[in-house]
């Protein structure tokens, strides 16, 4: 059978009739354009016209000119190849190619963890570290707590400086409170002396971003460190070694060991993606998740005897839950509500003061009901703009709170009323404890990096 082409005369040879299935036949034709490539065509482009036209036939296109399709001539067995000029303006720039760098967390640098002590000497005359308890003290660090009596500090007695950028956190050791544990934006975390020569003593490094949050365990002999590098960490206290590292991929912005003697094993840690999650430090593993919250998690808070925790987030809610148990048991969301950055516990027991990012720390009860306390409110303070931490004296009766100015504020807890305010700092304060043990003693923490010390 003669065949022809498309225009009927001119003869192009002759063809076997086969049988040839689909299949088949596209698979030889895939090969076959594999070789040759696929039939060329001349590609012309229209003309620009002309400039001084803007309507109509000859109206002026520029780059916008498009292409005209032809099949070569027919008369010419050769094929033409025809240049075509881009416009530089028609090249859209190509994105890089993704790095390793910028998808994977784990190679960040961060797994180095390092230690070095700067104290004076690593043990005492009778082969003792710091974490032991000083008995030499006019203070009494092992005894009951019955009877403390707090007032306001007045003075600066001592200023710690080490940390090359902001203060983040900042940790009494439990109980004694004789050692000072500190965090940074400079991604290194620092234990001081309170007392005798008050030395920085030994800086734990294993971050490699800023530093978002501390705990101690309830013995004071490890603490955990959470980071902007989406690692957080278990430390040894005494001898700077890392014991354990924990991820989810996540940024954490705050942890907290479980302070039931039964369960300081295990901790949760308020995540960016909304998540709380639980991990046992002695395997390793995420053991818990709590998924309810609809934005980046702020403050967890142990209450009602260590068994439920109230968590705050971006989402401007509070919600409170069962330890253990991922669905809450109630959920606070109200119209005029912020979010709440920090929280401390209230000695009692029976409150958590919050600070509220309107400039004003509010109060809720810590049991079945979790309602607000409308009669308990502090004012008078700036913390716009910043995670600005709030404490609480041991003996229950002063409220403390930094300032975005510079000052550290006082309030009594029943009244409400501001007591006295300490310029304490030329950028804001961000970050306060009060000693367990002492009358008048609180350190404060600045975005210049220093710690100071007031009685």
């Amino acid at each position: 059978m003669a065949l022809t082409s498309a225009k009927g005369k001119i003869p192009t040879g002759y063809a076997e009739e086969v049988a040839l299935s689909e299949s088949t036949f596209r698979s030889q034709y895939r090969a076959r354009e594999a070789i040759e490539g696929p039939p060329s065509k001349k590609r012309k482009r229209e003309g620009k016209g002309d400039s001084s036209v803007v309507y109509g036939a000859g109206a002026y296109k520029g780059p916008w000119a498009k292409y005209e399709e032809e099949r070569p001539d027919a008369s010419s067995e050769e094929e033409v190849e025809v240049e075509v000029e881009y416009e530089e303006d028609e090249l859209e720039p190509q994105p890089e190619a993704p790095t390793k760098a910028g998808t994977a967390y784990e190679d960040d640098g961060s797994g180095k963890e390092s230690t070095e002590f700067h104290g004076t000497e690593m043990y005492d005359y009778q082969g003792r570290t710091y974490m032991h308890v000083p008995q030499d003290l006019d203070i009494d660090l092992k005894g009951d707590l019955a009877g403390l009596k707090n007032y306001v500090p007045k003075k600066l007695i001592h200023t710690w400086k080490s940390h090359t950028k902001p203060i983040t956190q900042i940790r009494f050791l439990p109980d004694s409170g004789h050692l000072l544990l500190s965090a940074s934006a400079d991604g290194k975390v620092k234990i001081w002396d309170v007392y005798h020569q008050r030395e920085l003593l030994r800086t734990y490094s294993g971050h490699n971003k800023l530093v978002s949050d501390i705990d101690f365990n309830n013995d004071g002999r490890q603490f955990l460190s959470a980071s902007y590098d989406r690692q957080m960490k278990l430390w040894d206290t005494e001898y700077g070694k890392c014991l354990n590292k924990f991820t989810t991929g996540k940024t954490p912005h705050v942890l907290r060991f479980n302070p039931d003697p039964s369960l300081n094993h295990e901790f949760i840690a308020g995540m960016s993606d909304k998540k709380i999650v639980q991990f046992d430090t002695r395997s390793g593993e995420l053991v818990q998740e709590y998924d309810h919250h609809l934005g980046a998690i702020n403050t967890l808070t142990f209450c009602d005897d260590n068994r439920r925790f109230i968590s705050t987030s971006d989402d401007k809610s509070l919600r409170a839950w069962e330890y253990g148990i991922p669905v809450p048991i109630k959920f606070i969301a109200e119209p005029y509500m912020y979010p709440m950055v920090r929280s401390a516990p209230h000695p009692s027991g029976k409150y958590v003061a919050f600070q509220s990012s309107d400039n004003q720390i509010v109060v809720y009860a810590a049991t079945d009901r979790f309602r607000q306390n409308r009669k308990k409110g502090f004012r008078g303070h700036n913390n716009a703009g910043y995670a600005i931490d709030v404490a609480i004296s041991p003996d229950g009766d002063i409220v403390t709170s930094g300032d975005s100015a510079g000052f550290v504020c006082f309030w009594d807890w029943k009244t409400g009323k501001m007591w006295h305010k300490i310029q304490a700092s030329d950028g804001a304060v961000v970050a306060c404890a009060w000693h367990p043990r002492e009358t008048s003693k609180v350190v404060t923490g600045a975005l210049d990096g220093t710690l100071k010390y007031w009685d």
